[in-house]
């Protein structure tokens, strides 16, 4: 089982005048708060019940909790608060940010996240929330964001760094295409650099919603950028391969070399981070780390290629 949960704090961790402000958004006391498992960020992400019955999906984070996830917590309220309505997201209620804490009021979306391994219903039900998103996010709805060009210029580069200074413990087919691997991230850079669809550019189970009916919403949106509108689909097929599902199936009308120039970027880039100290988020390395061992026989299969 792949770890990829953090460790957070609590609705009862926010401080007293926090809380009262998440209350007047949502118009009641607060009597119930579940905090909900996935993702990193050391922030809060809590289910609250009010008195009168409203619900409401609250995330909240200070710069004394991680400086990063304060960038990450308000590029996602810009870019979630220009939405369109179709878009199977979240709706934004509110976001505040009074220079220290940074919190996101959503919608609770009443749902759980997708099983792991994928099941199919599931896959095929996260296929077509990813055609429904491209559809109402082509051209992208939001501008002041990224390209994925942009955006995926540092993470592509993972090979590069490992050539540079390799692991002492590198796999032995690895070390043999060093050159073959930075290659294929190369082309995928230039891959993502077409499009004019605003991607989620982090789909993954823990970043999905299954509603009770089996359709699904895409939550957390700190990294959305413009690009291809098949960007998604091959994230989406990367998690499904990684936790041992039949994610080539959902490359069905993406050009192969592409995708796989692309699955290599990211997994060059999770394998270089995964041998760096921990950035103070628990587990973050281990889950890089497992991701990156998952997709390298896949990648022996496709590069060179």
């Amino acid at each position: 089982m792949i770890q990829r949960y953090g460790v957070r704090i609590g609705w009862a961790d926010l401080p007293e005048r926090i809380r009262e402000k998440v209350e007047a958004v949502i118009g009641g006391p607060v009597v119930h708060a579940a905090s909900q498992s996935g993702g990193f960020s050391p922030g809060t992400a809590d289910r609250v019940l009010t008195a009168d019955g409203r619900r409401a999906f609250v995330k909240a984070v200070s710069p004394a909790l991680s400086t990063r996830s304060i960038e990450l917590a308000r590029a996602e309220a810009y870019v979630t608060a220009r939405m369109p309505v179709e878009a199977p997201v979240p709706r934004l209620l509110a976001a505040l940010d009074d220079g220290e804490w940074v919190v996101l009021i959503h919608e609770d979306v009443e749902g759980r996240h997708p099983r792991t391994p994928w099941v199919e219903d599931e896959i095929h039900a996260a296929v077509r929330t990813l055609r429904e998103l491209a559809d109402a996010l082509t051209p992208s709805p939001v501008t002041g964001v990224p390209t994925a060009a942009e955006h995926l210029a540092q993470c592509f580069g993972g090979w590069a760094r490992i050539a540079a200074d390799p692991l002492p413990d590198l796999d032995p087919w690895v070390a043999a295409h060093l050159d073959d691997l930075r290659a294929a991230a190369d082309r995928g850079l230039a891959a993502v650099a077409t499009g004019a669809t605003l991607a989620h550019c982090d789909v993954r189970a823990d970043n999905l919603l299954v509603r009770p009916d089996g359709s699904i919403v895409v939550v957390d949106w700190p990294y959305g950028c413009i690009g291809p509108a098949w960007l998604d689909t091959v994230l989406l097929a990367m998690n499904v391969l990684v936790h041992g599902g039949p994610g080539d199936r959902l490359l069905t009308g993406i050009d192969p070399r592409t995708a796989a120039a692309v699955i290599a970027g990211f997994t060059g880039d999770f394998l270089d981070r995964s041998r760096h100290p921990s950035p103070g988020i628990p587990h973050v390395r281990e889950f890089q780390r497992a991701h990156a061992e998952a997709m390298l026989p896949w990648l022996r299969q496709r590069v060179p290629g």
